[in-house]
C-alpha cells in the first residue's frame, strides 16, 4: 500500500470531498483508510445501570481510491511513487514535484470523558475505553499499595497499630443454650 499511517491527505471524491487530514488507521485487508475529522458517524450507547447513556461521534473508513498524498512541497494532491535516495534506500516520491514523501506522526487521542477536543479544536464526545497502557498505569499504583482492603477499611485498626497481641475477652466459644423456652413458639398462630 502507498499510503500510510501518518500520511497527510486530501480526500477527492464523496460528501467530504476537499477535506484534508491525516491517515488514522490504515485497512489493508479491506482497501480502506480512516482519516481524522473526515466521514463522521454517531453512535448513541445506551446506559446501563453502572454507567450513563452516551453520544459517541467517531471516524468511518474510507475507500483507499477516495484519498490522494499531498505532495509536501506544492501543498496539491499527488499519486505516490517510489525511487532510490542517495544512500540507495527505497523511498516514497511525490509524482508532481518528485519530493521524498517523509513518514508522518499521528498526534495520540486524548482520552477523557464528555467534551474532549478533537485535531481541529471542535469539541467531540469520545467514548470510555481504558486501555492498557491506562490499565497498566493503574496495576502500578494498585501494586504500590498491597495494602488489603479490610487494613484500607480501618478493620484491624489494632493490628496496623503494631499491636501483635490479640486481646481475648471471651474464652467461652461454646454455643448458647437455645433449649430455654421463652414467649417464642414453633407452632403457627402461637
Amino acid at each position: 500500500m502507498k499510503i500510510r499511517t501518518g500520511d497527510s491527505v486530501v480526500i477527492i471524491t464523496g460528501k467530504d470531498k476537499g477535506k484534508t487530514g491525516k491517515v488514522l488507521r490504515v485497512l489493508e485487508s479491506k482497501n480502506r483508510v480512516v482519516v481524522t475529522d473526515a466521514n463522521m458517524r454517531t453512535r448513541h450507547i445506551k446506559g446501563g445501570p453502572n454507567r450513563p447513556g452516551e453520544i459517541v461521534k467517531y471516524e468511518a473508513s474510507i475507500a483507499l481510491s477516495n484519498v490522494m498524498v499531498i505532495d509536501p512541497k506544492t501543498k496539491k494532491r499527488s499519486r505516490v511513487g517510489y525511487a532510490k535516495n542517495a544512500k540507495g534506500h527505497k523511498v516514497r516520491i511525490a509524482k508532481v514535484s518528485g519530493e521524498e514523501i517523509k513518514k508522518g506522526t499521528v498526534a495520540a487521542k486524548k482520552k477523557g470523558g464528555e467534551g474532549t477536543e478533537g485535531t481541529d479544536g471542535t469539541k467531540v464526545n469520545t467514548a470510555k475505553k481504558k486501555t492498557s497502557a491506562s490499565s497498566d498505569s493503574s496495576k502500578s499504583s494498585a501494586s504500590s499499595n498491597q495494602a488489603p482492603f479490610w487494613k484500607k477499611m480501618g478493620f484491624g485498626a489494632e493490628d496496623m497499630a503494631g499491636n501483635a497481641e490479640v486481646d481475648v475477652k471471651n474464652d467461652d466459644h461454646s454455643v448458647p443454650d437455645q433449649t430455654s423456652n421463652t414467649h417464642r413458639s414453633s407452632q403457627r398462630g402461637a
